[in-house]
Parts: structure tokens; C-alpha cells; sequence
């Protein structure tokens, strides 16, 4: 019971006024009390309900197309019953070990990283022991601990079997990430209609078939590059409804093992889903990145899990993007965050103790199988880039994590346009009854339509109501 009183204590404005903090330090902020904060010079509601106010980006449960649905569970069955003398046995317990590796995978310890490891042991050796009395007794010291300790990260390498494995553990929850990553550009932009795509790492092609999803009517040419040929095999299976002679799904798909240097073309759409993390070093990565954006003709959307090395690494290509907008002479338009920061400054969940993920969740219907059954939620980490002016977009605060929602308040955790995180408690007394019932029907990843002030006022005298 003690634990209850602190905690509603510490919910309530009364700990904000004790302390007496600056308004950016505050640890519960309230958001511009006393004021409506909607943006009402934009008319931004129209004569739609609050439930349905613009910021709303969520989607529902989201299921395969069913063709491609049929395809996977064809081309799994084929793979099962032939040959006969040699079935893929344990299937479940395969896809669950992928998926369990995959989400756990950690990037690659650079070089110069392992070496300043073994020079602080080397240091650490000689200070506190005596009982190396030749170099290599401590060579060998040095390296047993970074044997230990030092993740030991290993190219994967897709054959015909760990392809259709994947598809089994991937291609649903892929397919839910980036489907709702094309749904933050088309709610948004409803007027931009793509005509070209290129995907880099694209696996079993759920890019392809989300994008054709999206934006099938405008969309023609789709650039399919991943190093596996195994994977290329399978996509176009997948497209032609888990055949090899058939009659592609979507037309326009076009497979190469090889990403295209040459900035001379441009695609509308430029996507990497879950494939950065497997280059091994930041070098590659790096030149991935630098060459997909010269690729650039609107926008750029990368995707990786939900985690916190997603997160970080998805933050190093953004500032990559951005830092880098002055140097390209064949693309001079300036690069901005269209998704999901509302500004460019530095990450403040990477600079919160400790570093938090900024990730997001999409529920979704997976592939029918005798193990597969249940709705599940994809948690994923996107960043969107652009080409042009943010000044074309409405930046509005992003909902980083799940709404806690009390009897006439609710607790709103918020990325805003200054580069802070705010704790807002939205009461309809405090904030006016619009922002109250758009904060109430909003979710996890939304965008709250408020105008945010550089400075918030000092807290109310008045309090939340206490459930």
C-alpha cells in the first residue's frame, strides 16, 4: 500500500511544484497548462471525430496478401515432402531459433574496438599480477577474456534451406514493419504516388509486396537487390504463387545480386529492412548507406528491430544522411527526418541513463501455420529520410511509448520538435477538451496535433484528478 501512495504521489502535479525544477529537467512535465495547444490555425480536424484526428497513424491487424500467404505455405510444404527420404524435421523449433538469433544478433566488434580491449587487459595484467613472465603467457592471457567476453558475430549465409526457414520465421512480421512504415509517408502524403522502388536486402520480397500494397496503382519498376541467390529464387517463387513458371503476382520485379553504384538513377523509394545489421563493419555500413541515399529521389526508409542496437545503428545512418546533406553535387536538395522525429537534432532517448530504443509495434496475423496461429506484434525501429524542406510536413510531437490512460487524465510520453522527451499529463481541464479526447483516442507511435511552446509555464496549482 506504501508503494501505491508513492507512486500516485509521484503521477500527481504536487511532486512537479515541490521540486521546483526547470521546465526541460522537469521529470513529469505538464504540457502548456492552461492552454489549448491544438492546432487550430491549420483547421486540422475538418469535420472529422477526434478518434480520427490526422496524427492517428496506427493500423489494424495486418495480414499477408493471401496470394503470397498460399505461396509460402506451398513452397514449405514442397521443401517438406521432397525429397521424402530426407523431410526438414523440427520446423518449429528452427524458425523459433532463427527468430530468437536474429533478434538477439549484436553488431560486429570493430577492429580498432578489439584492440583498445586488449591493450586495457594487457594494462590491467601487468598491473595486478606477476605472474607473467614471458609475452606470450600474457598474449595468450589477453586473449582467453576476449575469447569470453567479445561477441563473436558470423556472416549468415542463406542456402535453399535457411531461405524457406526464414520466410517461416520473417516474412509475416516484415511484411507488418515496413507496411506500416509506408503508411506513415502515404497517411501523410496521401498525394505522393511513387512510381519506382528499389530494395536493398530484400530477402524473401516483403517489401515489395507491402509497397505494392500501398501504392500498387502507381508503382511500376521494382529493384529486388540481395547477395543470396537462394533468397532471390525464393522471391520470384513467391511471386509467381510458389512456382517457377508462372505468372508473376506483381509485375515490374526485377532481381540482381549486386546494389548499383551509379547515382544516374534514381528510384522514388529506396528501402532497407533488417539488412544493414548484417554488413560487418561500420564501413560497409557507411557505404551502404551513402550509396542508397545518392539514390534518393524522395525518400529513404530504414527499418531494423526494436532494440537497442536497431535504434542506435538506424541513428548513425540518420546523422550519416543529414551531416553529409551539403556534399552531393548531383542531388542538391536538402535531407530532412520526414519519420519518426519531429525535428533533427540529436536522439534524446540515446542520451537518456540509460540509452532507451525508440521502436515501435505493429500487430499482425501470421502465416497460417500448424505452429502459428495466434496474433502477434512486430516491435521494430524506423527512420524515414527525405529530400526537401521539413517545412512541407506538419511536426508535431510523436508518442514514443503506450498511453497510460486514468479517469479524466492521461499520461502522454512525447519526442517534440525542440529535441526533448516530455512527460505530459493531459487533463481536458488544463488543455482544453479537443487536445484531451485526441491525447485519450491516440496510441503508441501516433502524433499528437499540438503546438508545443519553447518554454513551458510553471506548473498549475490545480492537480489531476487522482484515480
Amino acid at each position: 500500500m506504501a508503494a501505491a501512495r508513492d507512486l500516485r504521489f509521484l503521477l500527481s502535479g504536487r511532486w512537479c511544484r515541490t521540486l521546483r525544477l526547470a521546465p526541460q529537467s522537469r521529470a513529469l512535465a505538464v504540457l502548456a497548462p492552461g492552454v489549448t495547444q491544438i492546432d487550430n490555425k491549420s483547421d486540422f480536424l475538418g469535420k472529422k471525430p477526434h478518434r480520427k484526428h490526422p496524427g492517428i497513424l496506427r493500423l489494424p491487424h495486418l495480414r499477408l496478401p493471401q496470394t503470397l500467404a498460399n505461396a509460402a505455405q506451398l513452397q514449405l510444404l514442397a521443401f517438406y515432402l521432397w525429397p521424402v527420404e530426407n523431410p526438414m524435421p523440427n520446423m518449429e523449433k528452427r524458425v523459433q531459433a532463427l527468430t530468437n538469433y536474429l533478434w538477439s544478433r549484436q553488431l560486429p566488434v570493430e577492429p580498432e574496438e578489439l584492440q583498445k580491449r586488449a591493450m586495457d587487459l594487457e594494462k590491467k595484467f601487468l598491473e595486478n599480477s606477476d605472474s607473467f613472465q614471458t609475452e606470450e603467457k600474457l598474449r595468450e592471457a589477453v586473449l582467453h577474456v576476449l575469447r569470453k567476453t567479445t561477441y563473436h558475430w558470423q556472416n549468415i549465409s542463406y542456402n535453399e534451406e535457411l531461405s524457406l526457414i526464414y520466410m517461416a520465421a520473417r516474412l509475416d512480421g516484415g511484411f507488418a514493419a515496413v507496411s506500416r512504415a509506408f503508411h506513415e509517408i502515404h497517411s501523410r502524403i496521401p498525394e505522393f504516388k511513387p512510381q519506382t522502388l528499389m530494395d536493398f536486402g530484400s530477402g524473401t520480397g516483403s517489401v515489395t509486396w507491402a509497397a505494392h500494397s500501398t501504392w500498387g496503382q502507381s508503382l511500376h519498376e521494382y529493384m529486388c537487390v540481395d547477395s543470396s541467390a537462394a533468397m532471390l529464387n525464393l522471391a520470384e517463387k513467391l511471386l509467381k504463387g510458389g512456382s517457377e513458371s508462372g505468372e508473376p503476382h506483381i509485375s515490374g520485379v526485377y532481381f540482381r545480386q549486386f546494389l548499383p553504384v551509379s547515382p544516374k538513377v534514381q528510384f522514388d523509394i529506396v528501402v532497407s529492412a533488417f539488412a544493414l545489421s548484417e554488413l560487418p563493419s561500420k564501413a560497409d555500413r557507411t557505404e551502404v548507406v551513402q550509396t542508397l541515399w545518392r539514390k534518393t529521389n524522395r525518400f529513404l526508409v530504414l527499418v531494423e528491430n526494436g532494440t537497442k542496437v536497431g535504434h542506435r545503428l538506424l541513428m548513425d545512418a540518420r546523422d550519416l544522411v543529414l551531416k553529409g546533406k551539403e556534399k552531393s553535387s548531383l542531388d542538391p536538395r536538402p535531407s530532412f527526418v520526414f519519420a519518426p522525429c519531429p525535428h533533427e537534432l540529436p536522439c534524446p532517448q540515446l542520451t537518456a541513463s540509460p540509452p532507451l530504443a525508440c521502436s515501435f509495434s505493429q500487430a499482425y496475423h501470421p502465416i497460417p501455420f500448424s505452429w502459428n496461429k495466434k496474433p502477434k506484434e512486430e516491435t521494430f525501429s524506423m527512420v524515414i529520410l527525405a529530400r526537401g524542406s521539413p517545412e512541407e510536413i506538419n511536426r508535431w510531437p510523436r508518442l514514443t511509448q503506450p498511453l497510460f490512460k486514468r479517469p479524466r487524465h492521461v499520461h502522454c510520453h512525447l519526442c517534440c520538435p525542440d529535441g526533448h522527451m516530455e512527460h505530459a499529463i493531459i487533463t481536458a481541464r488544463r488543455h482544453g477538451k479537443d487536445l484531451y479526447r485526441c491525447a485519450r483516442v491516440s496510441s503508441w507511435g501516433d502524433l499528437l496535433p499540438v503546438i508545443v511552446p519553447a518554454e513551458f509555464p510553471p506548473s498549475p496549482t490545480d492537480d489531476p484528478p487522482e484515480s
